[in-house]
């Protein structure tokens, strides 16, 4: 893609928006962060048809995130999964702001950014004196209490969780979290807007880790320690698994999609919570992190991985 065309992405404007939910249609949402999962939201979201802001801190950050976008959906062209209109459509749909005020006038607010406590209370304090009175607030957390953000805000009824599994595109399904006091009304909006994206939705009350958070750690976990007590390789662990349950991918590959830092973040968050040793970090995990082999986002984790993400396969996954 052209430097040029992504300059003209990035300098989209507010303005070029044209749609409006004033006919009570949702037609647009505004997704805040573009990391990872903030990305791929939008994609997400946009894929289905309706135009999405996406909000980030400065445009350096922007234009990295358009860039990855770039190369997800020229993945899926050559995988002959879209073509070339249709990830200018997607592209089309996705405009660009790091301006946060242009959230005003959002019925729906998606916040994607990392998952620490004070930085969302504080991004949401700053929303509610941006956003109208009846917007919904959603937050897209992993381990995070919704109700002890929802207090922290004025519109603690409309505030909910929604919980997107990595990669959001091809992974049907969202956990839906109340806080505790939620309103009924919230909830419906958002199961909506979820099955309008082609969503399957399990509600889910609030708990650590709700459902899928809960269940996948002790997995991760023990197959890291597996791997460091040397039972078999990386490679042997993950074919064992995935072809012995009929699993897309092993566990130790799935840790390196979702990022060893944020599997790392979520098991502390989850001992921290929950006192189960089943949630501690395995020390091979603590050591990966603390080298800066992230999995795929760096090129290295229990694998090793080329620019455009795909595994490298004569890799032993050992540091």
């Amino acid at each position: 893609m052209p430097d040029e065309t992504l300059q003209d992405i990035l300098n989209r404007s507010k303005d070029s928006m044209e749609t409006s939910d004033s006919d009570g249609a949702l037609t647009r949402i505004a997704v805040i962060g573009a990391g990872t999962m903030g990305l791929g939201i939008a994609h997400a979201v946009a894929s289905k048809g309706l135009e999405v802001l996406l909000i980030e801190k400065d445009d350096l950050s922007l234009e990295a995130a358009i860039k990855q976008l770039s190369i997800n959906l020229d993945r899926e062209i050559a995988r002959w999964g879209m073509t070339e209109s249709d990830k200018r459509a997607v592209l089309s749909r996705i405009h660009n702001t790091t301006n946060l005020d242009e959230v005003e006038g959002y019925r729906l607010i998606i916040e994607s950014i990392p998952d620490i406590m004070e930085p969302k209370v504080n991004l949401f304090k700053q929303l509610d004196s941006m956003a109208n009175r009846d917007t919904v607030f959603v937050t897209n957390t992993s381990v995070l209490s919704v109700t002890e953000l929802a207090e922290k805000t004025i519109r603690p009824d409309k505030f909910i969780g929604m919980h997107f599994l990595h990669p959001v595109v091809k992974r049907n399904m969202v956990e839906i979290v109340r806080g505790l006091q939620t309103s009924d009304e919230t909830f419906e909006f958002t199961k909506s807007f979820a099955e309008a994206i082609d969503k399957t939705v399990v509600e889910v009350y609030e708990s650590p880790g709700y459902v899928t958070t809960r269940v996948i750690l002790p997995m991760l976990n023990e197959a890291m320690h597996t791997l460091m007590e040397g039972v078999a390789t990386a490679e042997g662990i993950d074919t064992a698994i995935r072809l012995g349950y009929n699993f897309v991918q092993g566990p130790l590959q799935l840790a390196d999609q979702m990022g060893l830092d944020e599997v790392h973040s979520w098991m502390e968050a989850m001992f921290h919570e929950t006192a189960e040793q089943k949630y501690r970090p395995c020390p091979l995990l603590r050591k990966l992190v603390r080298a800066g082999h992230l999995g795929v986002k760096t090129g290295q984790g229990f694998f090793t991985y080329d620019e455009t993400g795909r595994q490298i396969l004569d890799s032993d996954g050992v540091l």
